[in-house]
């Protein structure tokens, strides 16, 4: 009987929970889904993580190659999003049945460009970081993004992934011989990347114009009126704010949405640095 109703009327279905100060899932309105973060999935790649919030499944993977510093900035490396390429979110058929083979469609760049904003305007990586020989050689690093299942909160997961994953890589020491002008790459010494911040997204969906509810599945961003997502640092800082229209919200509820967002930001960090030092030998 609960089935058919769900069927017929979705969004009703939604209220009588609602109205409980609950979900059909058993959450509760701000309760997020159970979040992991696996380091160094990939391992042909330079930096990799795979992060699960709930059923959505997201894995990052960087590779880091040579080019030349940009001619305005000899001194600058190439950030993503910045002079390399946009960073790549690939939303294929494999992750819902809503997405189809081809170009990328409209929320995967959507996703890639929020990716962009929140590296950028964080500054995790300072590009200075990322010069080898001012003029002559810089790292690139390139930022590939595929959901696996899609279930919701998207850019939630990916944030996760792509913080995760630059904390993994490890760039071989690189020197420029003077007589030859050629790159020698030590590979036996190689470091970690100066993570300037960490960048944290929380994302909420808005009922009935009124009614916010954290890391919303698939289904609970159909109905909602609209949609948010706040970027926090460790400061507090706001890096970045994503709401692709929908219902507006009043200043007192978007000042709880960053306070929520500070709070998850602790349960994020937390998370990562535990799963970071039992990496660490003993």
């Amino acid at each position: 009987m609960a089935a058919g109703f769900k069927t017929v009327e979705p969004l009703e279905y939604y209220r009588r929970f609602l109205k409980e100060n609950c979900r059909p899932d058993g959450r509760e309105l701000g309760e997020f889904r159970t979040t992991t973060v696996n380091v160094g999935s990939i391992g042909t790649a330079d930096g990799s993580a795979l992060v699960k919030l709930g059923n959505t499944t997201v894995i990052c993977g960087i590779k880091a190659e040579f080019g030349a510093p940009p001619t305005d900035a000899p001194d600058k490396g190439y950030v993503a999003a910045v002079f390399l390429s946009v960073p790549n979110v690939d939303l294929s058929p494999l992750c819902s049945s809503r997405f189809r083979s081809g170009p990328p469609g409209e929320e995967a760049q959507v996703a890639s460009q929020f990716i962009a904003d929140v590296i950028e305007n964080s500054q995790i990586i300072q590009k200075e970081d990322l010069c080898i020989s001012s003029g002559k050689l810089a790292w690139v690093l390139y930022c590939d993004l595929i959901c696996l299942n899609h279930d919701g909160n998207i850019l939630d997961a990916c944030t996760f992934a792509l913080l995760a994953a630059l904390k993994n890589v490890q760039l071989p020491e690189v020197t420029i011989n003077e007589e030859t002008a050629l790159a020698e790459v030590n590979l036996k010494k190689k470091s970690y990347l100066n993570i300037r911040t960490h960048p944290v997204a929380t994302s909420f969906a808005v009922f009935d114009d009124t009614l916010l509810i954290v890391d919303p599945t698939e289904e609970e961003e159909h109905l909602a009126t609209g949609t948010l997502t706040v970027v926090m640092d460790e400061e507090g800082r706001l890096c970045c704010l994503h709401k692709p229209g929908g219902s507006g919200l009043t200043g007192a509820k978007l000042q709880d949405c960053m306070s929520r967002a500070v709070t998850r930001h602790k349960e994020v960090k937390k998370l990562m640095d535990e799963v970071f030092k039992s990496m660490k030998p003993k």
